[in-house]
């Protein structure tokens, strides 16, 4: 049936329009955001354009790649994928093999070139978590033989990944893994129980750590601490709030003349608000409405538990990294540190993301919904 499916099916084309939009926007946000910086900092304006057309294009190659891939090749090597996912998490921590950026020890490379471990530990996860939870759902609703596996699996990534620390991709995959849980047919009452203790880790996890307290006071206040904590939020909210209805224009940005630090990665969504206004911000959120609308279709017309759930886990994923970012850019939440899918300036972001939408044009192949026609 899989190998009929295979040569019927055409992938979710409206998902690869989606996608081509998001990233096209990305590229043209990420020149129009960085240039004053390129120019600065590099002496070539179009420096952190090159390298996001490069990282775009090996990106969209792999996609290609991945979307010939049958999904289910995936369940085979499910195990070692997350083991080199872990041995990469152990060697960023190493002193002199992890790289140092913005205080965050998450990212292994040479020179200007490096990957970040904890990107491939969410796609990892996410499909080692598929394969388990496929093989063994009628153990899901046990605490101690499904529940509490699970769950020491994805707090002990979650760990490895907070010694960097980087809390904002720790949140969303724990988050994600827990939407997984939740679509496998996991007790209601164990997410009650652990609401309450994730409620207590996340105030410790708060407290270990005095930035983190500053972030927080700052989200409350950005203006106790204008120059200081609250710099980041109030320069966004100075970015969004002149942009009005339609925006200064393409280009006319002028919170990233130095105001709005790092402006192509994860505040980028300020300069769209600044630059295309409420419709050009309205308009992305609007695109990753729909690009969650064809992951869920994706997952409900997928073959078997397997691809449902690795279909659910790759688009919450990227549905809760696009909610977090952009919820932190219009201060609705405190400063996490996370990019914005297809659109903020990063290498390994952007590359593993688009591999992940590689698996999930894949599975939109062997739709129940062509098995019928």
């Amino acid at each position: 049936m899989l190998n009929k499916l295979k040569e019927q099916q055409k992938p979710d084309y409206i998902l690869l329009i989606i996608l081509s939009i998001l990233l096209m926007a990305g590229i043209v946000m990420v020149f129009s955001s960085s240039y004053i910086w390129s120019e600065y900092k590099f002496n070539d304006a179009f420096y952190y354009l090159k390298r996001q057309a490069l990282f775009a294009g090996a990106g969209v190659a792999a996609m290609i790649f991945f979307m010939f891939i049958p999904y289910y090749t995936w369940k085979k090597y499910a195990k070692m994928i997350l083991f080199i996912c872990f041995i990469l998490l152990l060697l960023v921590l190493i002193p002199g093999v992890g790289m140092v950026r913005g205080g965050a020890q998450s990212w292994i490379g040479i020179g200007a070139f490096s990957i970040q471990p904890s990107e491939f530990m969410k796609l990892g996860l996410i499909i080692f978590l598929a394969s388990l939870l496929s093989e063994y759902q009628k153990y899901i609703t046990s605490l101690r033989k499904g529940f509490l596996p699970c769950l020491l699996l994805i707090f002990t990534a979650f760990g490895l990944i907070m010694l960097q620390p980087d809390l904002g991709t720790g949140m969303v995959l724990v988050l994600t893994c827990m939407i997984m849980l939740f679509v496998a047919g996991a007790n209601l009452s164990h997410f009650f129980g652990l609401a309450g203790i994730g409620v207590i880790g996340f105030i410790g996890l708060i407290a270990s750590a005095p930035y983190r307290i500053n972030r927080i006071t700052a989200f409350l206040n950005p203006w106790e601490d204008p120059l200081g904590h609250g710099f980041q939020i109030i320069q966004s909210l100075y970015a969004i709030g002149p942009g009005g209805l339609m925006g200064l224009g393409l280009g006319n940005s002028l919170q990233k003349y130095f105001y709005l630090p790092e402006p192509q990665t994860d505040f980028i969504f300020a300069i769209i608000g600044e630059e295309l206004g409420f419709i050009g911000g309205a308009m992305i959120i609007i695109l990753f409405f729909l690009l969650l609308w064809r992951g869920i279709k994706i997952a409900l017309e997928a073959p078997d538990l397997f691809s449902r759930l690795l279909a659910v886990g790759i688009s919450s994923m990227l549905a809760l990294q696009a909610m977090i970012n952009i919820s932190v850019v219009i201060g609705l939440i405190p400063v996490t540190g996370i990019t914005l899918p297809f659109l903020s300036y990063g290498g390994s972001s952007l590359t593993l993301t688009l591999c992940s939408v590689g698996i999930l044009l894949n599975i939109s192949r062997y739709s129940k919904s062509m098995e019928s026609k």
